[in-house]
């Protein structure tokens, strides 16, 4: 007499099995998706092979040659350079907002970090050209000479654009989404992990240290890793930035090539062969995020546990700890 009624069921299932449909056919987008860029790639793969085209170094659109290798190779330089430039200043930055800005200033301090998401991609991509480049070139060329024992960083002459600025754009594009990852990770750590601390003798640095951190690994890794997803995907910047040469850099400040950046400027006046090499070069694009997705849920979950496990094992977040050192 007291359940419920079927009737009165009906829009709990309801929800559930169109929720249900809604992520399925995620997956089966991803599928067609795939599909479809093997079937339109099938031509310029059955002209070179898979791994010819993937690993060769020669992209001659006139001579029906596509070696993609300049091409992955640009991609992967331009996403190192923004990991190694955007993530430590996002983690500082989420660092500064959560502990230590004044509460008066922390909301709008937030408010425009997150404002730079909000910024068009080609407008990055035109002031890196036209202000960032012209500004950076004596710089890049007095590293580019003080380090030329460095291979691939120093030596040659400092062109516009080049690797370096397109990294570095990249690096201001994903510092927003990194900085609210970071962020969000850090409100989870709980107050009495910092407190006890605190309460230990801990600096502020030192309970953001053994406390904060620690617990916050996996938003941090989470972090790094979508912005990594979005810089190999980026298009519009990159191709302003990063120049139109098909061919591997021979310095840090040389112009290159990227994936996106050779379908953006191609694919308009491409046909046949060129047009499926371009689709391939979309596959390969494909690949390597879908390949970059799964390395960041490893990675997450990783540091997931090992985060916890690191926080709650640690002096500063034992209460028990605290209370026998105040006993001694």
């Amino acid at each position: 007499i007291l359940e419920r009624s079927p009737l009165a069921r009906l829009p709990d299932r309801a929800l559930k099995y169109g929720l249900t449909a809604l992520a399925a056919l995620i997956l089966v987008l991803i599928v067609y998706f795939f599909i479809r860029l093997v079937g339109e790639a099938r031509p310029a793969f059955a002209h070179a092979g898979v791994f010819g085209f993937t690993f060769n170094n020669d992209w001659n659109v006139s001579g029906e040659k596509f070696g993609a290798l300049p091409l992955v190779v640009g991609t992967l330089i331009t996403s190192g350079l923004a990991l190694l430039i955007g993530v430590p200043v996002a983690v500082a930055t989420a660092i500064y907002a959560n502990e230590l800005c004044p509460l008066r200033l922390r909301a709008a301090l937030t408010v425009l970090v997150e404002l730079l998401a909000a910024v068009p991609s080609v407008v990055y991509g035109l002031w890196g050209i036209f202000f960032l480049a012209p500004k950076l070139q004596p710089v890049e060329q007095w590293v580019a000479d003080r380090l030329s024992f460095i291979p691939f960083v120093g030596g040659g002459a400092v062109t516009i654009p080049n690797y370096f600025v397109a990294g570095l754009i990249l690096a201001i594009m994903i510092r927003p989404s990194g900085s609210a990852s970071t962020r969000e990770g850090m409100a989870t750590v709980p107050a009495d992990h910092k407190e006890a601390a605190l309460g230990l003798g801990a600096t502020r640095w030192e309970m953001i240290r053994t406390a904060v951190l620690p617990y916050c690994r996996a938003g941090i890794v989470g972090g790094a890793m979508l912005g990594l997803g979005r810089a190999i995907g980026e298009t519009i910047a990159v191709t302003i930035v990063i120049g139109d040469a098909p061919q591997l850099g021979k310095h840090l400040f040389g112009q290159g090539y990227s994936l996106a950046a050779v379908i953006a400027n191609e694919f308009g006046e491409a046909q046949g062969l060129h047009r499926s090499a371009l689709f391939a070069a979309g596959l390969v694009l494909f690949v390597l995020t879908l390949l970059v997705n799964g390395l960041a849920r490893i990675l997450v979950g990783r540091a997931s546990r090992v985060g916890k496990s690191t926080a709650n094992h640690h002096p500063a977040a034992g209460a028990p700890v605290a209370g026998a050192v105040a006993g001694a």
